[in-house]
């Protein structure tokens, strides 16, 4: 009877360990996305072209791989709740190549870090003050500390490069925000100053590190210098770019906000705008724009000549639905966050040879 049950104990525990084998197995089937043939590469003159990397929109493309017994627990206690991309529209990188993304869906910021395999969701719920609420734009400044706009609560909330809440620029007395509707923010570290634009007025603010308004840029109105909406705006060299979304266009300004010119029009034709989004410059000082409605981006050179686009409405690798931000980093790696995909795909561009750049045809 004794030796019975003993047989009949061993066979269970086998049977047991087989069980969870068979189920890690499969659970680690189901972990594999099914990988979608990556567009091809888009070549252009000079020897320039567009390749396609990779997209990602959940916490665990981050983490490293998963252990066996990792999985086995998994399987007893259930898997722990990762984050994931809800309704993304923004993104920065910073000097160690972190991606970052905000969330008005999930109320907070995603930040990716693919180097050291680690991920960091930034959220201010229920406290008692300077609250996230609908994260919108995010930029970094020189030590990569984070300022995100906060379009809901008028002020710019700004994390550390760790993460943790600092202060709030634009919190004015009661708790209120002294912006109308902040969306575009960049950060000019080395002269010190901070752009952002408030929606709603029609206007961009220069102001100082401290958050003291220096300057404003712009009023309602179609003429040079005026503004029907502007949005996401980038400092690069000399310029200010402001998109200017219901005039259809991006207006470009010298830092101290002199009009200097402006590309596009209102049209769904090759070249023109129709829902400008995010912008970006690459290491030849072409302007990307993101076109929310045609799910496209176009490149422009600084006489606002086309010089190509790509993406398409769709939901396969390198296709867009409703594009919203764009980041290019300094390895001209471009970052376009596809909203209605939930996800940020991956492009790069390679320029112009470099034993090419000394000759005069």
């Amino acid at each position: 009877m004794v030796q019975f049950l003993l047989r009949r104990g061993v066979a269970l525990l086998v049977a047991a360990v087989c069980f969870f084998y068979l189920t890690v197995a499969q659970a680690s089937k189901r972990e594999k996305p099914v990988p979608q043939p990556a567009p091809p590469d888009l070549l252009m003159d000079g020897g320039r072209k567009l390749t396609f990397e990779r997209s990602f929109s959940l916490e665990r493309e981050v983490k490293p791989k998963r252990s066996f017994w990792t999985k086995v627990v998994d399987v007893i206690a259930g898997e722990p709740d990762f984050h994931f991309l809800v309704n993304p529209y923004s993104v920065a990188t910073d000097s160690h190549g972190r991606v970052i993304v905000t969330d008005p869906g999930a109320n907070g910021v995603h930040i990716f870090d693919f180097t050291e395999k680690k991920y960091k969701f930034l959220s201010r719920k229920d406290t008692s003050k300077d609250e996230l609420l609908s994260p919108q734009c995010v930029a970094v400044d020189a030590q990569d500390n984070i300022y995100v706009t906060d379009s809901l609560s008028g002020k710019v909330l700004v994390f550390d490069a760790g993460g943790k809440y600092r202060r709030a620029i634009g919190s004015l007395k009661g708790g209120e925000g002294y912006f109308k509707r902040p969306t575009g923010i960049a950060v000019d570290s080395a002269a010190q100053r901070i752009y952002i634009t408030d929606t709603l007025r029609d206007k961009i603010f220069i102001m100082d590190m401290q958050g003291s308004v220096l300057k404003t840029i712009g009023k309602r109105g179609t003429a040079e210098g005026e503004f029907n909406y502007p949005t996401e705006l980038r400092v690069s060299g000399n310029n200010l770019y402001v998109v200017d979304a219901m005039n259809f266009r991006v207006q470009v300004f010298d830092r101290s906000g002199d009009f200097r010119y402006a590309i596009g029009k209102l049209g769904d034709g090759t070249g023109w705008m129709f829902r400008p989004k995010g912008i970006g410059l690459d290491s030849e000082g072409h302007l990307y724009v993101v076109d929310g409605q045609w799910s496209v981006v176009q490149v422009f050179d600084d006489q606002g000549r086309l010089l190509y686009y790509f993406g398409q409405r769709g939901t396969a690798a390198g296709q867009f639905q409703l594009p919203t931000g764009l980041q290019i980093d300094k390895d001209d790696r471009i970052y376009v966050v596809d909203s209605f995909n939930r996800r940020v795909e991956i492009f790069h561009y390679y320029g112009l040879p470099k034993q090419a750049e000394g000759r005069k045809d």
